[in-house]
Protein backbone atom coordinates (compact mmCIF):
# COMPACT_ATOMS: atom_id res chain seq x y z
CA UNK A 1 0.00 0.00 0.00
CA UNK A 2 3.12 2.44 0.89
CA UNK A 3 4.74 2.55 -2.50
CA UNK A 4 3.06 4.99 -4.54
CA UNK A 5 3.56 4.29 -8.00
CA UNK A 6 3.33 1.47 -10.63
CA UNK A 7 6.45 0.92 -11.83
CA UNK A 8 8.08 -1.29 -9.88
CA UNK A 9 12.20 -0.38 -9.84
CA UNK A 10 14.96 -0.37 -7.33
CA UNK A 11 16.15 3.40 -6.35
CA UNK A 12 19.86 2.51 -5.82
CA UNK A 13 21.76 5.71 -6.83
CA UNK A 14 18.81 7.70 -7.25
CA UNK A 15 18.37 10.21 -4.01
CA UNK A 16 15.21 11.98 -5.99
CA UNK A 17 13.11 9.08 -6.06
CA UNK A 18 14.01 7.66 -2.71
CA UNK A 19 12.67 10.99 -1.14
CA UNK A 20 9.66 10.43 -2.72
CA UNK A 21 9.52 7.39 -1.71
CA UNK A 22 9.04 8.60 1.74
CA UNK A 23 6.02 10.69 1.19
CA UNK A 24 3.28 8.65 1.37
CA UNK A 25 3.91 7.47 5.14
CA UNK A 26 3.36 11.15 5.82
CA UNK A 27 -0.52 11.24 3.61
CA UNK A 28 -1.09 7.85 5.93
CA UNK A 29 -0.86 9.50 9.43
CA UNK A 30 -4.06 11.16 9.37
CA UNK A 31 -5.86 8.26 8.31
CA UNK A 32 -4.59 6.44 11.08
CA UNK A 33 -5.07 8.94 13.79
CA UNK A 34 -8.72 9.30 12.32
CA UNK A 35 -9.17 5.65 12.94
CA UNK A 36 -8.29 5.80 16.57
CA UNK A 37 -10.33 8.98 17.56
CA UNK A 38 -13.27 7.59 15.49
CA UNK A 39 -13.17 4.28 18.01
CA UNK A 40 -12.46 6.00 21.07
CA UNK A 41 -16.03 7.55 20.02
CA UNK A 42 -17.08 4.70 19.07
CA UNK A 43 -16.89 2.90 22.48
CA UNK A 44 -17.82 5.57 24.22
CA UNK A 45 -21.05 6.08 22.11
CA UNK A 46 -21.86 2.16 22.68
CA UNK A 47 -21.48 2.59 25.97
CA UNK A 48 -23.89 5.62 26.37
CA UNK A 49 -26.56 4.48 23.91
CA UNK A 50 -26.59 0.77 26.04
CA UNK A 51 -27.73 3.13 29.16
CA UNK A 52 -29.61 5.52 27.65
CA UNK A 53 -31.72 2.89 25.98
CA UNK A 54 -32.30 0.63 28.84
CA UNK A 55 -33.57 3.56 31.16
CA UNK A 56 -35.69 4.58 28.32
CA UNK A 57 -37.44 1.05 27.94
CA UNK A 58 -37.48 0.55 31.74
CA UNK A 59 -39.77 3.69 31.55
CA UNK A 60 -41.96 3.11 28.80
CA UNK A 61 -42.96 -0.39 30.56
CA UNK A 62 -43.42 1.62 33.41
CA UNK A 63 -45.71 4.23 32.12
CA UNK A 64 -47.03 1.88 29.57
CA UNK A 65 -45.53 4.93 26.92
CA UNK A 66 -45.41 3.60 23.10
CA UNK A 67 -43.33 6.38 22.17
CA UNK A 68 -40.89 5.75 25.12
CA UNK A 69 -40.69 2.07 23.88
CA UNK A 70 -39.70 2.64 20.71
CA UNK A 71 -36.87 5.31 21.57
CA UNK A 72 -35.70 2.53 23.70
CA UNK A 73 -35.74 0.19 21.11
CA UNK A 74 -34.57 3.08 18.70
CA UNK A 75 -31.26 3.20 21.22
CA UNK A 76 -30.51 0.02 21.58
CA UNK A 77 -30.15 -0.42 17.72
CA UNK A 78 -27.88 2.61 17.71
CA UNK A 79 -26.22 0.82 20.23
CA UNK A 80 -25.74 -2.25 18.25
CA UNK A 81 -25.33 -0.27 15.20
CA UNK A 82 -22.17 1.29 16.98
CA UNK A 83 -20.78 -1.77 18.20
CA UNK A 84 -20.78 -2.97 14.14
CA UNK A 85 -19.09 0.56 13.25
CA UNK A 86 -16.84 0.06 16.01
CA UNK A 87 -15.39 -3.12 14.49
CA UNK A 88 -15.64 -1.53 11.14
CA UNK A 89 -12.97 0.69 12.20
CA UNK A 90 -10.99 -2.16 14.02
CA UNK A 91 -10.62 -3.90 10.95
CA UNK A 92 -9.99 -0.84 8.69
CA UNK A 93 -7.01 0.27 10.85
CA UNK A 94 -5.37 -3.49 10.06
CA UNK A 95 -2.15 -3.15 7.61
CA UNK A 96 -2.36 -4.64 4.45
CA UNK A 97 -1.82 -8.05 4.08
CA UNK A 98 -1.39 -11.00 1.45
CA UNK A 99 -4.91 -11.69 1.37
CA UNK A 100 -5.60 -7.97 1.39
CA UNK A 101 -2.79 -6.19 -1.07
CA UNK A 102 -5.26 -2.60 -0.95
CA UNK A 103 -5.74 -2.58 3.01
CA UNK A 104 -8.53 -3.09 4.89
CA UNK A 105 -10.34 0.43 4.52
CA UNK A 106 -13.34 -0.61 2.31
CA UNK A 107 -14.63 -2.86 5.79
CA UNK A 108 -15.35 0.98 7.27
CA UNK A 109 -17.86 1.00 3.99
CA UNK A 110 -18.98 -2.67 4.73
CA UNK A 111 -19.79 -1.78 8.09
CA UNK A 112 -21.68 1.19 7.17
CA UNK A 113 -23.69 -1.10 4.88
CA UNK A 114 -24.43 -3.33 7.56
CA UNK A 115 -25.64 -0.27 9.87
CA UNK A 116 -27.54 0.25 7.43
CA UNK A 117 -29.57 -2.85 7.12
CA UNK A 118 -29.87 -2.96 10.72
CA UNK A 119 -31.33 0.26 10.87
CA UNK A 120 -34.20 -0.80 8.49
CA UNK A 121 -34.58 -3.84 10.63
CA UNK A 122 -35.19 -2.06 14.03
CA UNK A 123 -36.95 0.83 11.98
CA UNK A 124 -39.71 -2.08 10.50
CA UNK A 125 -40.23 -3.18 14.22
CA UNK A 126 -40.82 0.20 16.07
CA UNK A 127 -43.30 0.95 12.56
CA UNK A 128 -45.13 -2.44 13.12
CA UNK A 129 -45.56 -1.95 17.22
CA UNK A 130 -46.62 1.71 16.79
CA UNK A 131 -49.13 1.09 13.88
CA UNK A 132 -50.40 -1.47 15.78
CA UNK A 133 -51.28 0.60 18.88
CA UNK A 134 -52.46 3.04 17.05
CA UNK A 135 -54.94 0.96 15.18
CA UNK A 136 -56.21 -1.57 17.97
CA UNK A 137 -56.29 0.77 20.99
CA UNK A 138 -57.63 4.16 20.54
CA UNK A 139 -57.07 5.74 24.16
CA UNK A 140 -54.88 4.47 26.83
CA UNK A 141 -53.26 6.57 29.83
CA UNK A 142 -49.28 7.25 30.27
CA UNK A 143 -48.54 6.44 33.80
CA UNK A 144 -45.43 9.42 35.06
CA UNK A 145 -45.93 11.26 32.50
CA UNK A 146 -43.33 13.77 34.09
CA UNK A 147 -40.69 11.25 34.38
CA UNK A 148 -41.07 9.96 31.12
CA UNK A 149 -40.83 13.45 29.55
CA UNK A 150 -37.34 14.08 31.68
CA UNK A 151 -35.81 10.88 30.71
CA UNK A 152 -36.79 11.51 26.86
CA UNK A 153 -35.24 14.93 27.14
CA UNK A 154 -32.29 13.76 28.87
CA UNK A 155 -31.77 11.10 26.09
CA UNK A 156 -32.07 14.12 23.57
CA UNK A 157 -29.43 16.26 24.64
CA UNK A 158 -26.91 13.16 25.37
CA UNK A 159 -27.62 11.91 21.65
CA UNK A 160 -26.99 15.38 20.10
CA UNK A 161 -24.13 16.31 22.07
CA UNK A 162 -22.50 12.53 21.25
CA UNK A 163 -23.51 13.15 17.57
CA UNK A 164 -22.14 16.56 17.03
CA UNK A 165 -18.67 14.99 18.55
CA UNK A 166 -18.85 12.42 16.12
CA UNK A 167 -19.93 14.34 13.21
CA UNK A 168 -16.36 16.56 13.64
CA UNK A 169 -14.18 13.86 13.66
CA UNK A 170 -16.28 11.91 11.12
CA UNK A 171 -15.92 15.03 8.61
CA UNK A 172 -12.57 15.67 9.74
CA UNK A 173 -11.27 12.15 8.61
CA UNK A 174 -13.48 11.65 6.08
CA UNK A 175 -15.33 8.54 7.82
CA UNK A 176 -17.95 7.17 5.98
CA UNK A 177 -19.42 4.43 8.95
CA UNK A 178 -18.37 7.41 12.09
CA UNK A 179 -20.66 9.92 9.67
CA UNK A 180 -23.39 7.08 9.51
CA UNK A 181 -23.29 6.75 12.98
CA UNK A 182 -22.94 10.25 13.93
CA UNK A 183 -26.28 11.45 11.33
CA UNK A 184 -27.82 7.56 13.47
CA UNK A 185 -27.07 10.01 16.95
CA UNK A 186 -28.62 12.97 15.55
CA UNK A 187 -32.09 11.14 14.71
CA UNK A 188 -31.89 9.33 17.94
CA UNK A 189 -31.70 12.60 19.69
CA UNK A 190 -34.67 14.16 17.32
CA UNK A 191 -36.85 10.89 18.14
CA UNK A 192 -36.33 11.65 21.69
CA UNK A 193 -37.19 15.38 21.08
CA UNK A 194 -40.41 13.70 19.05
CA UNK A 195 -40.99 11.27 22.00
CA UNK A 196 -41.27 14.27 24.52
CA UNK A 197 -43.88 16.08 22.79
CA UNK A 198 -45.55 13.30 22.08
CA UNK A 199 -46.15 12.69 25.62
CA UNK A 200 -46.86 16.21 25.99
CA UNK A 201 -49.32 15.97 23.56
CA UNK A 202 -50.94 12.96 24.68
CA UNK A 203 -51.14 14.16 28.17
CA UNK A 204 -51.89 17.63 28.28
CA UNK A 205 -54.01 17.79 25.20
CA UNK A 206 -55.78 14.44 25.65
CA UNK A 207 -54.65 13.28 22.37
CA UNK A 208 -53.32 9.83 23.73
CA UNK A 209 -52.67 8.95 19.86
CA UNK A 210 -49.96 10.88 19.47
CA UNK A 211 -48.13 8.66 21.71
CA UNK A 212 -48.63 6.13 18.91
CA UNK A 213 -47.81 8.43 16.24
CA UNK A 214 -44.87 9.40 17.84
CA UNK A 215 -43.19 6.19 17.01
CA UNK A 216 -44.30 6.03 13.78
CA UNK A 217 -42.48 9.09 13.39
CA UNK A 218 -39.55 7.73 14.99
CA UNK A 219 -39.58 4.76 12.79
CA UNK A 220 -39.63 7.64 9.60
CA UNK A 221 -36.44 9.31 10.90
CA UNK A 222 -34.72 5.98 10.71
CA UNK A 223 -35.58 4.82 7.10
CA UNK A 224 -34.47 8.41 6.20
CA UNK A 225 -30.99 7.94 7.39
CA UNK A 226 -30.52 4.30 6.72
CA UNK A 227 -31.29 5.51 3.27
CA UNK A 228 -28.94 7.74 2.41
CA UNK A 229 -26.41 5.77 4.46
CA UNK A 230 -27.38 2.99 2.53
CA UNK A 231 -26.83 4.29 -0.89
CA UNK A 232 -23.40 6.37 -0.24
CA UNK A 233 -21.76 2.63 1.16
CA UNK A 234 -22.93 0.91 -1.69
CA UNK A 235 -21.78 3.06 -4.18
CA UNK A 236 -18.17 2.80 -2.91
CA UNK A 237 -18.20 -0.71 -2.27
CA UNK A 238 -19.04 -1.17 -6.45
CA UNK A 239 -16.04 1.50 -7.12
CA UNK A 240 -18.17 4.28 -8.01
CA UNK A 241 -16.60 7.42 -8.18
CA UNK A 242 -19.24 10.61 -7.59
CA UNK A 243 -16.72 13.93 -8.46
CA UNK A 244 -15.66 14.07 -11.54
CA UNK A 245 -13.86 17.20 -10.34
CA UNK A 246 -11.33 15.15 -8.72
CA UNK A 247 -10.77 13.44 -12.11
CA UNK A 248 -10.69 17.29 -13.82
CA UNK A 249 -8.22 18.45 -11.14
CA UNK A 250 -5.36 15.66 -11.75
CA UNK A 251 -5.45 16.12 -15.28
CA UNK A 252 -5.27 20.07 -14.66
CA UNK A 253 -2.41 19.35 -11.95
CA UNK A 254 0.02 17.23 -14.78
CA UNK A 255 -0.87 19.59 -17.73
CA UNK A 256 0.22 22.62 -15.31
CA UNK A 257 3.26 20.78 -14.26
CA UNK A 258 4.09 19.95 -17.86
CA UNK A 259 2.72 22.63 -19.67
CA UNK A 260 4.91 23.10 -23.04
CA UNK A 261 6.49 20.09 -23.05
CA UNK A 262 5.08 17.74 -25.75
CA UNK A 263 6.65 14.55 -24.69
CA UNK A 264 3.96 13.90 -21.75
CA UNK A 265 0.06 13.64 -22.40
CA UNK A 266 -2.77 12.74 -20.24
CA UNK A 267 -4.46 9.96 -21.70
CA UNK A 268 -6.74 8.37 -18.76
CA UNK A 269 -7.48 8.75 -15.11
CA UNK A 270 -9.32 6.04 -13.44
CA UNK A 271 -10.22 6.40 -9.71
CA UNK A 272 -11.62 4.50 -7.21
CA UNK A 273 -12.73 5.07 -3.73
CA UNK A 274 -11.28 2.89 -0.76
CA UNK A 275 -13.79 3.95 2.26
CA UNK A 276 -12.60 6.29 4.12
CA UNK A 277 -10.81 9.48 2.78
CA UNK A 278 -8.57 6.99 0.84
CA UNK A 279 -8.65 6.73 -2.73
CA UNK A 280 -6.72 4.89 -5.35
CA UNK A 281 -5.60 6.30 -8.32
CA UNK A 282 -4.38 5.10 -11.67
CA UNK A 283 -3.41 7.57 -14.19
CA UNK A 284 -2.65 6.49 -17.80
CA UNK A 285 0.22 8.93 -19.69
CA UNK A 286 1.35 8.94 -23.22
CA UNK A 287 5.09 9.91 -23.15
CA UNK A 288 8.38 9.50 -25.82
CA UNK A 289 8.89 6.04 -26.28
CA UNK A 290 12.42 6.95 -27.44
CA UNK A 291 12.76 8.00 -23.45
CA UNK A 292 15.14 5.42 -21.32
CA UNK A 293 13.51 3.59 -18.70
CA UNK A 294 15.09 5.48 -15.36
CA UNK A 295 13.82 8.84 -17.36
CA UNK A 296 10.48 7.43 -17.80
CA UNK A 297 10.49 6.19 -14.29
CA UNK A 298 11.40 9.57 -12.45
CA UNK A 299 8.71 11.16 -14.94
CA UNK A 300 6.15 9.20 -13.38
CA UNK A 301 7.48 10.07 -9.99
CA UNK A 302 6.76 13.63 -10.71
CA UNK A 303 3.48 13.40 -11.99
CA UNK A 304 2.92 11.54 -8.49
CA UNK A 305 4.04 14.27 -6.59
CA UNK A 306 2.47 16.87 -8.26
CA UNK A 307 -1.01 15.01 -7.54
CA UNK A 308 -0.43 14.41 -3.95
CA UNK A 309 1.05 18.33 -3.51
CA UNK A 310 -2.84 19.22 -4.36
CA UNK A 311 -4.79 16.14 -3.55
CA UNK A 312 -2.91 14.51 -0.38
CA UNK A 313 -5.78 12.15 0.49
CA UNK A 314 -4.74 9.70 -2.10
CA UNK A 315 -3.45 6.39 -1.34
CA UNK A 316 -2.02 4.68 -3.70
CA UNK A 317 -1.40 6.56 -7.41
CA UNK A 318 -0.31 4.14 -9.85
CA UNK A 319 1.31 5.94 -12.93
CA UNK A 320 1.03 4.04 -16.20
CA UNK A 321 3.46 4.93 -19.07
CA UNK A 322 2.45 4.43 -22.61
CA UNK A 323 4.46 4.90 -25.65
CA UNK A 324 3.77 8.30 -27.95
CA UNK A 325 5.47 6.58 -30.92
CA UNK A 326 5.99 2.92 -32.31
CA UNK A 327 9.45 2.77 -30.50
CA UNK A 328 9.78 1.35 -27.31
CA UNK A 329 10.53 2.50 -24.23
CA UNK A 330 14.12 1.35 -23.43
CA UNK A 331 16.22 1.03 -20.19
CA UNK A 332 19.67 1.51 -18.77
Amino acid sequence: MDEHCAVDTTHRGNLTATKMQQKPREFSRPINEGIQCAQKIAKISIITLLSVGIVELLIGHLSGSVVATADGIDSLSDAMISFIVFMGLVIAGRPPDRKFHFGYYKVESFAALIAAIGMIVMGSVILYHSSSSLLLQHKHEIQQPVLTMIVLAAASIISIYRALQMRNIANKYSLLSLRTDAKNSIKDGSASVVGFLSILIATQFGFSQMDAIGGIIIAGYIFSVAYVSLKQSSLILVDSWQNPKVTDLIKQTIENKFEGNDQIKVQQILLRPAGMMVVFAAVHIEVDGGKRFADVELLTREVEVAIRSKIPYIKKISVIPHSLNSLPIVSE
